[in-house]
């Protein structure tokens, strides 16, 4: 089996998604690695940036996207069917890439949220809430080198799903007070989590994201994150490690996120600069701590 790694943070506009994307988009055609991307985040601009919205629109009606999974355990029906769920060869480069998968999102996750901790534990007690993603897809991990999750900016139900089931997470993190003001809350409840569930998942790193070369405040910060990754794990201002390759805000950035602006390679996509060399740095970097 792959290694599994979710991306969280508990502020949402912090580039996560894009992040995401990138390096599934990075790992399947600059590596050639067989790559899943779980988009658990209600708000589903992972989906939309890999797959046509009309498409995705059709899926979600007939029930092949993650919401008709949740349902099925709260209406005790058994309509989901991973097989039919994941669309293959997502990505606007190309008509798609070959070796990414996606696993599509849904708004209707927004209405039932709130009611997925009302369902109850399996007969024998061996599955709860937080164990529904890895019991949909456990028959197909073994397809993929890589299973990327990108999850909801927040601790719920849906998000300790993807943490279940992963090997690392990643915390994509714009240098100023209030995006790196839920560090702590974040390592602390997955840490707990992990210890409660004996799961085995550990904190990659924090990725430096919708950096402003010229903000005093993100240039400051950024040594002083790096400050913090060097004390002991035990010191309360302790955080893990930050990753050499920063992301800078950039226009480009945002217009990669555009699925109808179709291109032929990455480097139309992302541009033939900087944005291109920093998620390819990125991906090689990630590649060295798995």
């Amino acid at each position: 089996m792959g290694k599994i790694i979710s991306t969280i943070n508990l502020k949402g506009g912090v580039g996560k998604t894009q992040m995401t994307v990138a390096l599934a988009e990075f790992l399947a055609m600059q590596h050639r690695q067989k790559v899943l991307l779980i988009d658990l985040d209600p708000q589903t601009n992972a989906t939309v940036s890999l797959m046509d919205e009309k498409a995705w629109f059709k899926k979600d009606q007939k029930g092949e996207t993650l919401l008709q999974l949740f349902k099925d355990k709260l209406e005790k029906t058994s309509v989901f069917d991973i097989n039919k769920a994941i669309v293959k060869r997502v990505s606007n480069v190309g008509g798609g890439i070959t070796n990414l998968d996606l696993l599509p999102s849904s708004l209707g996750l927004i209405d039932i949220q709130d009611s997925l901790p009302l369902i109850p534990a399996g007969r024998f007690y061996v599955t709860s809430p937080v164990t529904i993603l890895k019991e949909a897809i456990s028959s197909v991990l073994d397809h993929y080198a890589f299973v990327l999750i990108d999850c909801p900016p927040n601790l719920g139900i849906i998000t300790l799903n993807g943490i279940y089931i992963s090997d690392y997470y990643l915390i994509p993190c714009i240098p100023d007070i209030l995006s790196t003001y839920g560090i702590p809350q974040i390592l602390g409840r997955i840490d707990n989590f992990k210890k409660e569930t004996k799961s085995s998942i550990e904190p990659m790193g924090i990725v430096i994201s919708m950096f402003r070369a010229q903000s005093r405040l993100h240039k400051s910060m950024v040594p002083e994150l790096k400050n913090r990754a060097s004390l002991p794990e035990s010191d309360k201002k302790w955080v893990p490690r930050i990753f050499d390759t920063i992301i800078p805000l950039t226009v480009r950035t945002a217009d990669a996120a555009e699925f109808s602006a179709g291109v032929n390679t990455l480097k139309q996509k992302y541009g033939y600069g900087t944005v291109f060399n920093d998620y390819e740095n990125l991906t090689n970097e990630l590649l060295r701590y798995v």
